[in-house]
């Protein structure tokens, strides 16, 4: 349907977009104070166990925890705000591990909540990366095992409409600038962890589940009754039971806004459900009018002009991010840049050697950052080669070591000078930042940096306490983004 002659990127025939929505309704406004009043009737706080960082992008005034001891969870939960984030950086972890975690999140969030209503939202990727079903089975357990309630539904709606993922008919896609492709087409589909084949969720949630959870079985809320509005979306969700599946379309925030309405109709009339979604689903879900990019008089302040540069860490390997990297190199060329070799990390770390030649490399390499940020912003990236394996669990432990190298470094650089600013590039490489090489344990979504896909983080302790963290993921913005961010944190 709408397929355009010729190939897009990577070969890929893409799609129009407007063809493809001609055959459902037209966008249906919906204000987010709508959203707002109906979940203040029945407040609860949602708890969001955010598989990376990046899933704060869109929104704002929230806080963040890297830690989730109980003590955690009541200073979070004190705030009141209507969503508290986790990190808990388990896209980076092997499936046990990641379990574990979860478990833990939810025992202690309960703990914590002392009687008060909470509702769970396992954050993945909008690309469709990380532990599904894993993270959802295990919430849903421990919900149940603790007597929080039995599981009606898991509402998978991946759809990240600012970064250019949308899902339409059931089917997810990914924006290109000469149209749309199913995303099971690009390259995140091949990622060597979390791949996957399929581009219609029904389908993809059945390979997923490995066949636990068959495609026909799955409740699919089309455009169509989407934008039919609240009510048409409970009495879909009626027949909801057993932790049955439900995918969503949404192409616009109202889709998200109408979805949020609906369910909110239909937990009233007793379902109870588990979501896993794609970051800007959480604003909708709470009413949050998306936030203007902050400014650097908003960020700074009345502080002085700027006597010491910031610091950009780049860690992802994607396409995307490299053509960042080297765009924003050719935007800033007075920009100190050091490269942390890959192999050289990797290959010490992997022979198990003894000796302490990394730890003196790394430290020579952190004492050179140290240096250069005393007269402007300098960058540090890993090598652009993407060290894998063919060992999902391998590759893995790869990613984790080469992060553990970025962490050493930005530690050891924050004792000796502190930043102006931090930039993590990656969503394992902004977790192990913020929680490893800042020590940030409780931080602050302040807002975006560009609109709905780059936040930034103002922590409140540790030895990061004051200085602006901003969290951007690996596959979102156009080339010249990350330059643009830089630019306004080195404004004033």
């Amino acid at each position: 349907m709408g397929r355009r002659p010729g190939c897009g990127y990577e070969g890929v025939a893409t799609m129009d977009e407007r063809e493809l929505l001609a055959a459902f309704p037209g966008p249906v406004e919906v204000p987010a104070a709508r959203v707002a009043a109906a979940i203040a009737a029945a407040p609860r706080t949602l708890v969001v166990l955010d598989d990376d960082p990046t899933g704060t992008q869109s929104v704002a005034g929230l806080p963040v925890l890297t830690g989730w001891e109980v003590a955690d969870f009541a200073w979070a939960i004190a705030q009141g705000a209507p969503a508290v984030y986790v990190l808990t950086n388990t896209r980076s972890l092997d499936p046990e591990t990641a379990a574990t975690r979860n478990r833990e999140i939810v025992r202690n969030a309960l703990t914590a909540a002392s009687g008060r209503p909470l509702a769970f939202v396992s954050r993945g990727d909008s690309t469709l990366r990380g532990h599904f079903p894993l993270e959802t089975d295990v919430i849903a357990e421990e919900l149940e095992a603790a007597g929080a309630g039995v599981v009606d539904g898991v509402v998978v709606v991946p759809a990240f409409p600012d970064a250019g993922r949308i899902t339409v008919g059931g089917v997810h896609y990914m924006r290109r600038p000469d149209g749309i492709v199913p995303v099971g087409e690009t390259e995140f589909a091949r990622d060597s962890t979390f791949g996957y084949a399929e581009s219609e969720l029904a389908r993809w949630v059945e390979e997923k589940t490995g066949g636990r959870d068959r495609a026909e079985d799955v409740i699919v809320l089309d455009l169509a009754t989407i934008r039919a509005g609240a009510e048409a979306i409970a009495a879909a969700l009626a027949g909801a039971s057993a932790r049955r599946p439900v995918v969503a379309d949404a192409v616009t925030e109202d889709d998200l806004r109408l979805l949020a309405l609906g369910l909110d109709l239909a937990e009233r009339a007793g379902k109870t459900f588990l979501y896993r979604v794609g970051p800007p689903f959480v604003r909708a879900r709470i009413g949050q009018e998306p936030r203007h990019p902050l400014t650097a008089p908003e960020i700074f302040g009345a502080r002085p002009p700027a006597t010491r540069g910031g610091l950009v860490v780049v860690g992802s390997h994607v396409g995307l991010t490299s053509r960042q990297l080297a765009a924003l190199r050719r935007e800033r060329p007075a920009a100190v840049t050091f490269e942390i070799d890959v192999d050289r990390v990797v290959g010490a770390d992997a022979a198990g050697a003894a000796d302490l030649e990394p730890t003196a490399y790394l430290a020579e390499i952190s004492a050179g950052i140290a240096t250069a940020l005393e007269t402007g912003d300098v960058i540090v990236h890993t090598s652009r080669t993407l060290v894998k394996t063919d060992d999902p669990d391998e590759s893995l432990a790869i990613s984790r070591r080469v992060s553990a190298a970025v962490v050493d470094v930005v530690r050891r650089t924050l004792a000796l000078r502190a930043p102006r600013f931090v930039i993590a590039k990656g969503g394992i490489t902004s977790s192990d930042v913020a929680a490893h090489g800042l020590g940030i344990r409780h931080a602050t979504v302040r807002g975006p940096m560009l609109p709905g896909i780059v936040s930034l983080w103002e922590p409140t302790d540790g030895p990061a306490a004051g200085i602006p963290y901003i969290v951007f993921a690996g596959n979102v913005g156009d080339d010249d983004s990350l330059a643009d961010v830089v630019d306004v944190l080195s404004a004033a």
